[in-house]
């Protein structure tokens, strides 16, 4: 019997998920059919209903649902918890648990791709949901010296930097997203040496696809610049970072080490990164 696994969030237009998981799932020949389940928000509930009644082994979350899942959840992991977001679900024994593999791709991505040096470093982390609340927590427990998370909603970026503070007794603070407040932390003393998109801005067919949150006047040369974002592989920010003089990444990478490691969780088999990759940037083409 096939086993159904698939992807939640909304919209899904811009998802390789799909893609990259499927090639590993036939490569290791596990009988497993990999889908997109684009639910509307007011859907999520009755999606979560379904994957209860279907031979189901997992699935992945993303926009817009990886906090708001978590109550529908049977119980989540401690990093999840720690984190407050979820990317992976495991159906094991009729219960939905959540965990985070965000957090494991973004460091894999980072320090075995980039060849970034986490600890000391002076990170400006651009949006305060899902996404940005596993590379915060990433980013302080591998000893940054000072994470600013900038946000549309200052309360969030606030909230969420409030948390991190509390958890690890770390420097780390909220701010909102205004030009000036930018300029302050881009051009002042103690400049990022990483700059982390965590939004949506600049994903194809999103919502603003063409955006970038980083005015290129205020883009740091000597740091990283990375988006998480990986459709179109060159966003609007990498595009404008480039310019700029700055190194630059996408979110690629991340996500099939994330993916590597969901894998991991629901067949107890790790995927041979390659073929993952290999997959996604056809996909991409």
């Amino acid at each position: 019997m096939i086993r159904q696994l698939g992807i939640i969030g909304y919209p899904l237009t811009h998802s390789i998920s799909p893609v990259f998981q499927q090639a590993a799932f036939d490569y290791e020949g596990i009988d497993a059919k990999y889908s997109l389940w684009e639910i509307p928000p007011n859907k999520l509930s009755e999606c979560l209903d379904w994957v209860r009644s279907q031979d189901v082994l997992g699935f992945n979350v993303t926009i817009p649902y990886k906090e708001s899942i978590i109550p529908l959840l049977d119980d989540i992991d401690e990093s999840a918890q720690q984190i407050g977001a979820v990317n992976t679900v495991l159906a094991k024994n009729d219960r939905l648990v959540g965990f985070n593999t965000d957090a494991e791709g973004f460091r894999r991505s980072l320090t075995e791709e980039a060849m970034f040096q986490i600890r000391g470093s002076f990170p400006i982390i651009l949006g305060a949901g899902g996404s940005a609340r596993a590379v915060a927590t990433t980013l302080v427990k591998e000893g940054a010296a000072r994470v600013i998370i900038a946000n549309r909603s200052r309360e969030r970026s606030e909230s969420l930097a409030y948390n991190l503070r509390v958890q690890f007794d770390s420097e780390v603070h909220g701010v909102d997203l205004s030009y000036a407040t930018l300029r302050h932390y881009l051009k002042g003393s103690h400049a990022p040496n990483i700059v982390v998109n965590c939004t949506a801005v600049g994903m194809a067919h999103g919502p603003d696809p063409d955006g970038s949150l980083l005015p290129e006047d205020l883009v740091p040369s000597t740091a990283l610049i990375y988006d998480l974002v990986y459709n179109p592989q060159e966003t609007p920010l990498l595009r404008g970072a480039r310019n700029a003089g700055a190194r630059v990444m996408g979110g690629l990478s991340m996500l099939i080490y994330q993916g590597a490691a969901g894998f991991f969780m629901w067949t107890g088999t790790h995927p041979k990164i390659e073929i993952m990759r290999s997959a996604a940037y056809r996909a991409l083409e």
